[in-house]
């Protein structure tokens, strides 16, 4: 009986696919790295093939090792590889100068945020003047789709059967993770975001950070991110937090007329001319 030797093209893409998800799940702990058994017990490959993988990744500076933690980070290839991706993925450009018109006016902090996949990865925060901020949410962050302002305008911008896919698919992290987030509470939050047109967080995550977040869409349609605000308890009293919630969604309004290619204005951006 002849036998047919393994193809290595398989074998290589393999190892490929495995190098992505390594990188892409370092990249979901950006505030203290990703240790080696971390990594071994969020893959399920074993630790001999996750050093191999870790060398490679690290080799072509897309991945370091701290120091003293021994953790691992994103390297410096990465990030000059995300600056590369700017001029074709330049969302965070066409909302800069919304982020920074909010924070100045609000003086709380402003937050873009996409979706990848199951999850809502906060790629940019502008802070705002008020001493007293919140940190429940900083760039680079991943949180479930649904946790968090942002996170949930997004969530409940999803046709019914993708939102629903998203929940069964994260629910036990959620479960685990952010227990004021059981089921129940998400989807009744997920219904009041999508009655309201803007998605509220009242300290779900930490107690005194609560957030206010509006989705962004394309002009297909399609959901591209989200805008949101974040202030401790005090500043989301009402009517203040109606007010926050009409700004917000007159800033992504704004946001979606540049995207289809109108011509409103996004407003100074700091340090420019007025």
């Amino acid at each position: 009986m002849k036998h047919e030797r393994p193809d290595p093209a398989v074998g290589g893409a393999q190892a490929v696919d495995r190098a992505l998800a390594l990188l892409s799940l370092i990249g979901r702990h950006t505030a203290s790295g990703a240790t080696l058994s971390a990594i071994v017990t969020e893959t399920g490959l074993n630790k001999a093939t996750v050093r191999r993988l870790l060398l490679a990744l690290m080799r072509a500076g897309l991945v370091e090792q701290a120091g003293e933690s021994r953790a691992y980070h994103l390297g410096e290839e990465a990030f000059l590889l995300g600056l590369l991706a700017q001029g074709r993925h330049g969302l965070l450009s066409q909302v800069m100068g919304n982020l920074q018109r909010l924070a100045r006016e609000t003086g709380d902090a402003a937050f873009l945020s996409v979706r990848r996949g199951l999850y809502s990865v906060c790629l940019h925060r502008e802070e705002g003047s008020h001493p007293i901020r919140t940190y429940a949410l900083m760039p680079g962050a991943h949180h479930p789709l649904g946790v968090g302002a942002g996170s949930l305008a997004m969530l409940a911008a999803l046709p019914d059967d993708e939102a629903e896919t998203v929940l069964a698919a994260n629910r036990a992290e959620t479960e685990s993770n952010y227990p004021r987030m059981q089921p129940d509470t998400l989807r009744a939050h997920l219904t009041q975001a999508r009655e309201q047109g803007f998605a509220l967080n009242p300290g779900l995550i930490f107690e005194d950070s609560w957030g206010l977040g509006v989705a962004l869409r394309g002009p297909d349609g399609r959901l591209v991110g989200a805008v949101s605000l974040a202030a401790v308890e005090s500043r989301m009293r009402e009517p203040r937090r109606t007010e926050l919630a009409q700004k917000l969604q007159a800033e992504a309004r704004m946001i979606e007329n540049r995207l289809a290619g109108g011509n409103t204005h996004a407003g100074p951006q700091e340090g420019t001319a007025q």
